[in-house]
């Protein structure tokens, strides 16, 4: 089963990530949703999730202070970032995360899953 965790503060996109995910992918899918990256944060060892999709703008704890707490003792997941934010200095950002595998424009669509996926 693969598990998933996804982390945005709007419940409606991780809604529609979830249900395009469930229709989109053959495997078994387990989710885990945050609308707060720092209860993700703290969660996330626990989970041990084999992606996860991570939304930039949220009050509180951002993407990118998600990014900056997480260790890579603490993740093993193939982390993606989705976001309504098309800033070529975000894309250009993200891109120095080396646990970052991609950036990816909201919503989220069945060409990225299925290189993701695949």
């Amino acid at each position: 089963m693969l598990t998933i965790v996804l982390i945005d503060d709007d419940p409606i996109s991780t809604f529609v990530t979830e249900k395009l995910i469930s229709r989109n992918v053959k495997e078994p899918c387990q989710f885990y949703k945050y609308q707060s990256a720092k209860v993700a944060l703290q969660e996330i060892k626990a989970i041990r999730p084999n992606y996860l999709f991570l939304d930039l703008n949220m009050p509180g704890m951002t993407g990118w202070d998600f990014l900056d707490s997480l260790s890579s003792d603490q993740n093993e997941a193939k982390i993606y970032i989705l976001s309504s934010s098309v800033d070529e200095r975000d894309i250009v950002k993200a891109s120095r995360y080396s646990m970052v595998k991609d950036y990816l424009s909201k919503p989220l669509i069945k060409k990225y899953i299925q290189s993701i996926f695949n």
